[in-house]
């Protein structure tokens, strides 16, 4: 059980390790050999030129201007600098949505936690129910939490009041933020530049067919169900076995150009290398011929893969991009049914060209359900089995559980220095290293099952992973570290007291979660301006692997907001704030220093550093709404359950209304704000087009979309030096019967072609 001075030594350790992380970032960010690392967005944009190619030989990586040093802290001012609608023309929406995540978390906490503090803490000191318990371990700080009221107090009153009083503000600010971001997406999409994906769908489940390909029965079956807006196509074609050929020879180029700049510092001495199992037995062979001779015959196989995939219709996916003239008719398209078998001719709103995640497409469409079962109860497995290492962390918070386990080192133990790290920072560091590999296991999850779309595949990570943390982090540290604390309680009293001692001890838990938060929210956050990692990987390949400004550009890694990660990182805070604002409001202060740092920190990140893959319009709003609207449920059954266990039977009823109403108010937000992001007006499309038809009249949209869905593996091989030959789309005609190998058959044997049959 942590105490007041326990936390207090957290909170030194986490706040030292911040300033440390802020101040070296400071120092790093000034030096012009750094600059790619901590600006990579800029250099993108071709808005920033490399400090290097200019000055002296030190100069060049070192900076000598210390007055510059002395206002190491402008970035915070300057990361604030920036307004709304230019960091939205700078980085997209859809990072200005992520931020307003952590805005949203400061306007629902300031206010709660500045009434939680002038009502309920005095409410709660001002008792002597822990004093009174015998057999429960309990420090100072758990006076100022609900455990601190005796039974059937009258005192209740209040936490039943704050519970409305913080359903009400958080709803009020949910629905207003739902109704900004939705007219945010909706002023964006009007008035964002054309985009391909504005004017495609993807097709899938095409019906095989034993007269036509699917390229000439997707082309036939457009002509004539979408005469007046069809434009052309673009074909699907499985090259993952292409685009792992791509894939190797581009790490045995990195390995050549290693040798190659190896061989230009020393040029007396060519490399060799040994050619047995990873290089460490074999013959010796000269690296530069052997990489060279690899990456020819490895070029060979290439072109051969390219050929076989674009003249075989083996080839091809029962998948299409499908492109119309107007974005009307990719509006009617994508949002209508085509076919009167319902699983067949399958249209949904293309993503952006970027976005796409070709491996995927290439799965066959009646595997998914498969998949998605298989990954279901492969989820339910881990989240069962994570638990084990979650109960031990529980164990690093309970000293005396940790000197049964290992007494010869109780003396150490027992030391005061030691026991507050242990008690106050080790167990949310424990966590936070459990923690690391999750996030890769789970993104294997959903490309596994099969999404096609590398924001879709964030989003499901981000909901299993959401999962996990209210499952394993929340609930199971809550009940594992109950039971751990009071095991010695629970042996002594009798059964119908047990209940009792879990109601008392709950709250006692928002010791460890400001452990956690100190470690994940402070220092965690703080680290992530530091950019470590990407900071050594750049300059190990700068001096093994660059050989040119555009090696350098490649070389530098912007990374991005990781919304799979993130936003559920976030989730916690927002349970952990609702769940424990009613109970235990010291929490709060902690969570809304990490939602200020955190809001200062990634929008420094998002101007300087981050290059987002893909842009969705902010179309994850919807998750984040229901996700918090799942934490004040919780919130509110967590609640209730807790008074039934004080014995505050007449207050408790009261606390049913919530819940009802909570969910009430989220199928509300849900019916009113949720199909903005989710289809597109149809009146928004017309104006578009018909402002587009008037804007430029003689536009050719059929060049602007011919190659926008090719698939990135055919580009290339381009660039290796093989010419990709893309299939010629169809012509732009709207014949009122398409002539086909099917038809044509027919009437060869005095058959008659019926367009309802095509």
């Amino acid at each position: 059980m942590a105490t007041l001075n326990d936390i207090g030594v957290a909170a030194a350790i986490n706040i030292l390790t911040a300033f440390a992380f802020f101040i070296a970032f400071a120092i790093l960010r000034l030096q012009p050999v750094n600059d790619r690392v901590y600006f990579p967005k800029w250099y993108l944009k071709g808005l920033r030129s490399s400090p290097i190619q200019s000055g002296g030989f030190v100069s060049k990586f070192v900076n000598l201007d210390f007055r510059s040093y002395i206002r190491f802290l402008n970035w915070m001012p300057q990361a604030l600098r920036m307004p709304e609608p230019e960091l939205i023309d700078h980085a997209g929406l859809d990072s200005v949505v992520y931020l307003r995540i952590y805005l949203l978390g400061l306007k629902i906490f300031f206010p709660i936690a500045f009434v939680a503090f002038a009502v309920l803490v005095p409410v709660n000191w001002t008792n002597t129910t822990l004093d009174k318990l015998q057999n429960l371990t309990f420090s100072d700080i758990d006076k100022l939490s609900i455990s601190n009221i005796p039974n059937g107090s009258s005192r209740f009153w209040t936490h039943i009041c704050m519970a409305y009083a913080i359903t009400f503000w958080t709803c009020f600010v949910l629905k207003r933020e739902y109704k900004i971001i939705g007219s945010m997406r909706l002023q964006f999409l009007a008035s964002d530049q054309r985009r391909p994906d504005q004017f495609t769908v993807l097709v899938r489940n095409i019906p095989p067919d034993p007269d036509e390909s699917v390229s000439e029965l997707v082309e036939h079956f457009f002509l004539v169900n979408h005469p007046d807006y069809y434009l052309t196509y673009q074909a699907v074609y499985n090259a993952n076995k292409l685009s792992e050929l791509v894939e190797k020879r581009k790490n045995l180029q990195n390995w050549l150009d290693y040798y190659q700049n190896k061989h230009s510092r020393n040029p007396s001495k060519r490399p060799l290398i040994k050619v047995g199992f990873l290089g460490c037995w074999g013959e010796k062979v000269d690296a530069i011929d052997h990489y060279t001779d690899k990456i020819e015959g490895l070029t060979r196989k290439i072109s051969t893969e390219k050929e076989t995939v674009t003249s075989s219709t083996k080839s091809l996916v029962p998948a299409a991009f499908v492109s119309f003239k107007r974005r009307w008719g990719a509006v009617v398209c994508s949002q209508t049914q085509q076919s009167r078998n319902p699983t067949e001719w399958l249209t949904e709103w293309a993503p952006e060209p970027r976005d796409i995640y070709w491996d995927n497409l290439a799965l066959p469409y009646v595997q998914l359900t498969i998949r998605r079962l298989v990954i279901a109860v492969a989820f339910f497995f881990l989240t069962f089995f994570f638990m084990i290492p979650i109960a031990f962390v529980q164990t690093l918070a309970n000293i005396e559980g940790i000197e049964k386990a290992v007494p010869f080192l109780k003396p150490l133990i027992e030391m005061k220095t030691v026991k507050s790290f242990i008690q106050g920072f080790l167990p949310g560091i424990a966590l936070k290293i459990f923690l690391i590999v999750l996030p890769s296991i789970l993104m294997l999850m959903s490309k596994f099952e099969g999404f096609i779309s590398k924001s879709s595949l964030e989003r499901r990570c981000a909901s299993r992973y959401y999962m996990f943390q209210f499952i394993n982090v929340f609930l199971c540290s809550i009940i594992a570290g109950t039971a751990l604390q009071q095991l010695n309680s629970f042996l002594n009293q009798s059964a119908t007291e047990i209940p009792k001692t879990i109601g008392v001890s709950i709250p006692m838990k928002a010791t460890f979660f400001i452990t956690y938060i100190m470690v994940d929210g402070w220092a965690g956050v703080a680290g992530e301006i530091l950019r470590l990692k990407p900071l050594i990987i750049y300059h190990l390949k700068n001096f093994f692997l660059v050989k040119t400004e555009k090696d350098r550009e490649e070389a530098m890694d912007p990374g991005t907001i990781g919304f799979n990660t993130g936003e559920p990182q976030i989730q916690l805070y927002f349970i952990l704030g609702l769940v424990y604002a009613a109970v235990s409001p010291i929490l709060l202060p902690f969570i809304l220093v990490f939602f200020a740092l955190a809001y200062v920190v990634y929008r420094h990140q998002i101007i300087n550093v981050y290059n987002q893959e893909y842009e969705s319009a902010g179309s994850f709003w919807p998750d984040v709404h229901r996700r918090v609207v799942i934490a004040l449920i919780v919130s509110q059954l967590l609640l209730l359950g807790l008074l039934s266990t004080k014995h505050a039977s007449r207050s408790t009823p009261l606390l049913f209304i919530l819940p009802v109403l909570t969910i009430g108010f989220h199928r509300f937000c849900t019916g009113r704000y949720q199909p903005v992001f989710v289809r597109y007006p149809l009146q928004d499309a017309m104006v578009k087009d018909t402002l587009e038809r008037l804007r430029e009249p003689n536009l050719n949209l059929k060049t602007f979309l011919q190659n926008a869905y090719a698939h990135p593996v055919f580009k290339a091989a381009d660039n290796i030096g093989n010419e990709m030959v893309v299939e010629e789309l169809a012509p732009d005609r709207t014949p009122e019967l398409v002539a086909t190998k099917r038809s044509s058959r027919r009437t060869h044997s005095g058959g008659s072609l019926e367009s309802g049959n095509l």
